[in-house]
């Protein structure tokens, strides 16, 4: 007979895959959404679920409030005039295939989206996904952020008017999508200025983060010439680039010496590259799983 250390545990593993997806949503970090998921399993193991109604919700808003404190933490130490901030993306094999993989793509949120939250503060963000994302009541919202159920949802409106605003809506095609990264892989090797002009749109956007490198490697970058300009840059690494699902999305993911370089996530909207996001910090690639690559 199960004890009730046990049965809890069960439970708990039951919600895992959806708090981890909270979570993720929250901190743009697999790491950190762990993380954040592991202190709800501490905080009911400790406390049980023993008058919880509904155990699924109650996990929910605890993974939240462990979420917002998290990203008001953050925000205090962030020293990042530029605002140039990549998440964590989770990156699969190019070719990836099976029922695990399609259901780790289908829940998969795009990178574009994970960098407008970034700009949210961290009340907005919360309100945004724990209400737009995964239909959790605004009363539920309202006690996590210290508002009134009605300012909770001012929170999220201000933040869908920023996410519709500013987050590009991307081609659903993903073979269309490859054909376009690859296209611009191919260019980037050839040093073929015109062929990139190509696949860009003219008001593309380079997001490239860097971590704690010397000032000047962290950039905005706009416009399809200025982008062409850093394209053309890293045509000496392209030779190193292989293709990759970003997010669930057509990426690359280039390698030097068995280590990364750097995650590249690409938009694709009307067949041409919109937003292009780097994730170039040492640090954080070194966090990555990136074995699924690995020929």
């Amino acid at each position: 007979m199960k004890d009730d250390h046990e049965w809890l545990a069960e439970r708990f593993e039951e919600h895992r895959g959806h708090l981890r997806a909270v979570a993720y949503r929250m901190l743009g970090s697999v790491s950190e959404a762990d993380d954040a998921v592991q202190e709800a399993w501490l905080r009911l193991s400790r406390s049980g679920a023993d008058g919880v109604a509904n155990l699924g919700g109650w996990l929910t808003t605890v993974v939240g409030r462990v979420c917002l404190d998290q990203l008001r933490t953050r925000t205090a130490r962030r020293e990042d005039p530029l605002g140039v901030r990549v998440p964590e993306p989770v990156v699969s094999p190019a070719d990836a295939a099976g029922p695990e993989q399609e259901a780790l793509l289908a829940d998969s949120v795009g990178l574009a989206l994970l960098v407008v939250l970034e700009t949210l503060t961290p009340a907005e963000r919360l309100a945004f996904v724990l209400h737009d994302l995964f239909a959790v009541p605004f009363d539920e919202i309202a006690p996590l952020v210290g508002r009134t159920p009605a300012a909770a949802r001012q929170l999220a409106s201000r933040a869908r008017r920023r996410v519709q605003g500013t987050a590009p809506a991307a081609d659903t095609d993903r073979a269309r999508q490859r054909e376009v990264v690859d296209a611009f892989l191919a260019a980037s090797r050839g040093g073929d200025f015109e062929a990139l002009l190509a696949v860009l749109d003219p008001d593309v956007v380079l997001r490239a983060d860097a971590g704690d490198a010397p000032e000047g490697v962290s950039k905005l970058v706009r416009g399809a010439r200025a982008v062409v300009e850093q394209a053309l840059a890293f045509s000496r690494v392209a030779a190193f680039a292989r293709p990759a699902l970003v997010n669930g999305a057509p990426g690359l993911v280039t390698a030097r010496g068995g280590r990364p370089f750097s995650v590249m996530g690409f938009t694709v909207a009307h067949g041409r590259i919109v937003e292009i996001n780097i994730l170039a910090d040492p640090a954080r690639l070194s966090g990555l799983d990136l074995t699924l690559l690995d020929d």
